[in-house]
């Protein structure tokens, strides 16, 4: 990490890149977009119908129908049910699954600094070899993490601005959970508002396309990478 910030960039510059990043790479939004629903709808729906989602998402209506008590104590009966465990262990891998998908941005932007041919196989980085497992492993961790924190808000918030350049540097420098988590600390002490704020607008932009015209969220939806890769950029040099 940078030692000497002269001329420390605004968020309106970290902003900027990140958006020019998104923009350059529009049809690769796109792409990841229609690749990462199309896997996730298939998966879902084809779980959903092994394990009997459906009629248990009838029983749930008639029994809301009925009273919210019925409800309430239907839910809890239906999910001590190992169809619905299995369900949502299939749910889980699934998210784990397409988690890489997001990394290939990172091998794409890098790309794009450099003036490199942009290929559709680039979108796929985050599958290649051995690393697959290492960046499924991280997400393991994280999400179960964030499952624990996300009822709090503050805690999840906090836990994804902690976490923020894990991905990247496990992608450019190798590093392992723990050391990046460690320089993610670092980085927040001395760029703890330009991330805390690049986090809110990330995830505000990221659902927008969604609410405002559902074809939209297709393009808006990988956002999110695009505001990290510039954030890492701005706070880390990478040793040679």
């Amino acid at each position: 990490m940078q030692n000497k910030y002269p001329q420390k960039p605004g968020i309106d510059f970290i902003l900027k890149q990140a958006f020019f990043y998104w923009n350059k790479t529009l049809i690769f939004q796109l792409m990841f977009s229609i690749i990462y629903f199309a896997i996730f709808f298939t998966s879902i729906t084809f779980f959903a119908a092994k394990y009997g989602m459906l009629e248990q998402n009838q029983a749930l209506i008639e029994a809301f129908k009925i009273s919210t008590d019925a409800y309430m104590q239907k839910i809890a009966e239906l999910s001590a049910t190992d169809n619905s465990r299995y369900f949502s262990y299939a749910f889980f891998a699934t998210i784990v699954f397409l988690y890489p998908l997001n990394l290939g941005f990172f091998q794409i932007y890098r790309k794009i600094d450099l003036n490199e041919k942009i290929v559709i196989g680039d979108l796929f980085a985050g599958y290649n070899g051995l690393n697959f497992f290492k960046y499924i492993g991280y997400f393991v961790f994280w999400f179960f993490i964030y499952l624990f924190t996300v009822q709090t808000i503050i805690l999840a918030v906090a836990w994804v601005v902690i976490t923020i350049f894990v991905a990247p540097l496990m992608f450019f420098t190798d590093k392992r959970i723990f050391e990046a988590i460690s320089l993610n600390f670092k980085a927040l002490k001395m760029y703890f508002l330009e991330i805390f704020v690049c986090v809110i607008v990330a995830t505000f932009f990221k659902y927008l396309g969604f609410g405002l015209f559902l074809v939209g969220g297709l393009f808006t939806f990988p956002f999110w990478n695009a505001m990290i890769y510039a954030l890492y950029k701005t706070v880390f040099a990478e040793k040679s």
